[in-house]
């Protein structure tokens, strides 16, 4: 089963009826038991980070976050659920993400925010499973106006150009991070989605 986390910022149905779809099991929840029990955990997101913290905190599940990932349950963070896992956002007032991965999330500087529509992801890895079935330059939805900045570069597992490339996707360990919309972007969205119910 793959919990998807509810906490109030997140296409919660989009993600659900997209692995629907694929023939994966999911739930949405934000119950805490729930989350611990499943066998793949999924982070969405659209929003802001200070904003979606505070509400991690207050439903207490920044813990149990931590927790799967540690215990080395797949997981993936989608959008903001991606740029949630790394120290800090640039956002309006400081905020402070979950710092399980080293890095910023940064705002778009050179062009018109936010970054909306289809666009291609490049540079994927040999062997990077999450792109399993799909070739270097594929279009993927995107709609976001900040982007992560991962200390270790070598975590980089695609990226896509808005003025200048930056990272659109990440993997490391047992994460998966996205920073386009899977459940938005038809059947390559889809395919990643099955690459992750598959691990």
């Amino acid at each position: 089963m793959i919990a998807i986390i509810d906490y109030g910022m997140g296409n919660l149905r989009s993600v659900h009826k997209a692995f629907e779809a694929v023939g994966a099991q999911a739930q949405v929840t934000c119950k805490i038991p729930d989350i611990l029990k499943a066998d793949k955990v999924v982070l969405p997101g659209v929003g802001a980070m200070g904003p979606a913290m505070q509400k991690l905190q207050e439903l207490a599940l920044a813990g149990p976050i931590r927790k799967v990932i540690q215990d080395g349950k797949p997981f993936l963070g989608i959008c903001l659920g991606l740029q949630l896992l790394f120290e800090r956002s640039s956002e309006g007032v400081f905020s402070e993400g979950l710092k399980i991965l080293k890095g910023s999330v940064e705002r778009f500087s050179a062009l018109k925010v936010p970054h909306m529509g289809w666009n291609q992801v490049t540079n994927l890895p040999i062997g990077n499973q999450m792109f399993n079935g799909l070739s270097s330059g594929e279009n993927l939805y995107f709609c976001h106006s900040y982007f992560v900045k991962p200390q270790d570069t070598t975590i980089t597992a695609g990226t896509t150009n808005y003025g200048a490339d930056f990272v659109s996707a990440i993997v490391y360990k047992n994460i998966w991070g996205v920073q386009f919309h899977p459940e938005k972007s038809q059947k390559y969205g889809l395919q990643i989605l099955k690459n992750f119910g598959a691990l």
